[in-house]
């Protein structure tokens, strides 16, 4: 087995908190030096903060302006996205929401995200800021939620028909794919049981590689334990998966606290599929950083 050279990882997919004891539940959001520690260990050079301003979520708002003090703070180790709720304004499909975009474009956002409102993938509401989050050339990282009600994150179907829907209409926004809703159609067997927990079996191909062929502008984001059990349950598809479309994954941990399991487990498993020659340097080497840099025009 040959060692690659390790990377060092851009995590897309970041959350921090200034403020840990004003939290509800208490401690269940790294503050920005656990994070740090964690990017330490496990050779991750900077992470993508992303805010979350839907209640749907968690009850302590990780505000756009708190989010963008972190990465003012430490600017070598947080870049951010900004987060533009789509109710926003005056709760209207009508609203300018182009206008808080720019704003926050122009305090150094990367993309907007991670969007949790608990609305349909194609409501007006949702269509109104996906418009303009293409206008305004800002990517979108999505949380897909089974259902609505009782969940968070934007709603669609077995299939993604709302998502392929939003992917044909608006061909030049980029969308980062995330989620257990999402992650569970790399397989053909994924039902409206299994995409709310972590589907296990062989894989066959399902309706994501077919939505990642048919739409340029669909990206994986590979954060969480649901990318992760996605890519450990049948090791011969994800090598396959990777080969096919490895220009357009990218590295995340979606780390609540420094013990989560997921911390450590992507990171090491991408070092492990390379060093076993399951996945070439190029993709690695994209995976772990070039490819979020190439697409969020960071270099």
């Amino acid at each position: 087995m040959k060692k690659v050279t390790r990377v060092k990882k851009i995590d897309v997919h970041a959350h921090a908190i200034l403020f840990q004891e004003y939290e509800f539940p208490a401690h269940i959001t790294m503050t920005p030096e656990q994070l740090i520690g964690v990017y330490d260990a496990i050779n991750v050079e900077k992470g993508v903060l992303m805010p979350i301003t839907s209640p749907e979520c968690q009850t302590l708002v990780m505000s756009n302006g708190n989010t963008c003090e972190l990465t003012h703070m430490y600017p070598t180790r947080f870049l951010w996205f900004c987060n533009v709720d789509p109710r926003l304004g005056q709760n209207s499909p009508k609203t300018d929401l182009s206008e808080y975009l720019l704003f926050y474009k122009n305090l150094g956002a990367k993309g907007m995200g991670e969007l949790t409102a608990n609305l349909y993938v194609d409501d007006p509401l949702m269509d109104n800021l996906f418009h303009h989050c293409e206008e305004c050339d800002m990517a979108v990282t999505i949380h897909i939620a089974p259902e609505k009600g009782g969940y968070y994150g934007i709603v669609d179907e077995v299939g993604l028909p709302r998502l392929e829907k939003m992917l044909n209409k608006h061909p030049k926004l980029k969308i980062f794919g995330h989620s257990q809703a999402f992650w569970a159609e790399i397989s053909s067997d994924c039902t409206q049981e299994s995409r709310g927990i972590y589907p296990t079996g062989k894989i066959k191909e399902g309706r994501l590689a077919q939505l990642l062929r048919d739409h340029e502008n669909l990206y994986c984001d590979m954060s969480a334990n649901s990318c992760f059990n996605a890519m450990t349950r049948d090791p011969d598809y994800t090598d396959r998966f990777i080969d096919e479309f490895g220009d357009r994954m990218m590295y995340g941990i979606d780390a609540c606290l420094p013990a989560d399991p997921q911390v450590k487990g992507m990171s090491a498993l991408l070092d492990q599929l390379v060093d076993e020659g399951r996945i070439s340097e190029v993709h690695y080497h994209g995976i772990c950083r070039e490819n979020a840099e190439r697409i969020l025009k960071l270099q």
